[in-house]
């Protein structure tokens, strides 16, 4: 959101943006995930399932929450990226923790 209350446009898909958000917390809920990114909970939860699809996540159920692996060797789905990975993507968009 821009100061004056108002969506922008950003450079990142809500796909990217929602990979950056599982890259920072792996366990992070849906509803989490949706606050983040600045979507609903329902696009959070289509995102998550077109990329679990697609392979780039796995999920694996802990109790009653997902942990989340990203299959970060994947190639980018962008032809004009092609040659980088998502680990590439997320070396830049990510801090290691400190």
């Amino acid at each position: 959101m821009n100061t004056n209350g108002s969506r922008g446009w950003g450079f990142l898909t809500s796909h990217a943006r929602v990979l950056v958000a599982i890259a920072h917390d792996p366990g992070m809920r849906l509803r989490d995930i949706s606050d983040r990114v600045g979507i609903t909970e329902r696009a959070a939860h289509r995102i998550v399932v077109e990329l679990d699809a697609a392979g780039y996540i796995t999920r694996t159920r802990n109790g009653r929450r997902n942990n989340y692996t990203i299959q970060a060797d994947l190639p980018l789905p962008d032809a004009i990226d092609s040659g980088q990975s998502v680990g590439d993507l997320l070396a830049v968009l990510v801090k290691p923790p400190s």
